[in-house]
């Protein structure tokens, strides 16, 4: 398969191009400075002159807190970005597959949300999001839009991919006791990413690790047993943290369509989180 990966700097990115790399495909990546997804002109000339059969969407702004003090931005490339790679898609008659986020819910279902449930998002960030969603969906028909979340993986910014790192060098680890998600191994990620692009069914998906989920506190723990880490632990609410974006107390996901197309659930995420671990160290 011919595949356009955006956004290829970034963690899921990379995962991505590893993939698509080792099952061989004919494979066209830009990091961020090489293609601005907010940029119709650039799309439309990149999508023109590489004629992919399928392009997985990778690029974001996922500062969920910059993001409520820079809308403009937010909107430009979390919801614009996703339209104008669509509508790009359609004109040289390429499939499409976006991600999205766990934080199009409010949080206030206990449980996991699936796709019969109703978006509510409570931030910047995640409004952007589900307008990319629905603005990706209504200019091409062919987009498959991936809901995620608490997305883990080597070269990760986030607090779910360096607890090992500070842990080692000393830090106290401050880990949310109430907010819960569940964790997703970036190159499980990317796996069911490219599959989806295989089978070309479009609609919404919701892919994640499987298992019951975590809270941050319950996610550290098992990171650092597993690393054979002893560290210090503090924890606290989210309030305590006064963070300028709100966030869903819960965000689980869990897929209404993915078993009926035939694709396995992903590992479960302690297992997942093993073979994080594994690559982390040995690195």
């Amino acid at each position: 398969m011919k595949v356009l990966i955006t956004g290829a700097g970034g963690m899921v990115g990379r995962a991505v191009v590893d993939h698509c790399r080792a099952l061989g495909d004919e494979l066209v990546a830009f990091e961020r400075r090489g293609l601005d997804i907010s940029d119709e002109n650039a799309v439309a000339r990149c999508l023109a002159s590489v004629r992919p059969e399928a392009v997985i969407n990778c690029a974001a702004w996922t500062d969920v807190d910059g993001c409520e003090f820079d809308p403009d931005r937010a909107f430009r490339v979390n919801a614009w970005g996703p339209e104008i790679l669509a509508r790009q898609c359609r004109k040289v008659g390429a499939l499409l597959v976006t991600i999205s986020t766990d934080y199009v819910f409010d949080g206030e279902k206990d449980g996991f949300y699936t796709q019969r449930d109703d978006p509510n998002p409570l931030s910047v960030y995640a409004r952007a999001k589900l307008e990319g969603e629905r603005r990706a969906m209504q200019a091409c028909a062919r987009t498959i839009v991936v809901r995620t979340g608490w997305i883990f993986g080597v070269g990760g910014r986030n607090f779910l991919s360096r607890i090992v790192g500070s842990a080692a060098c000393g830090a106290t680890l401050k880990t949310i006791r109430d907010s819960w998600g569940t964790p997703t191994y970036a190159r499980d990620l990317a796996q069911r990413l490219r599959q989806l692009a295989a089978l070309d069914l479009p609609g919404i998906y919701h892919v994640v690790n499987a298992g019951g989920g975590a809270n941050y506190e319950e996610f550290a723990r098992a990171a650092l047993e597993l690393a054979g880490i002893e560290a210090k632990i503090e924890s606290v609410s989210f309030a305590e943290l006064h963070r300028p974006a709100a966030r869903p107390r819960n965000s689980r996901l869990r897929c209404l369509l993915s078993e009926a197309i035939g694709l396995e659930p992903l590992p479960e995420w302690h297992d997942a989180l093993r073979r994080f671990i594994r690559e982390t160290i040995s690195r």
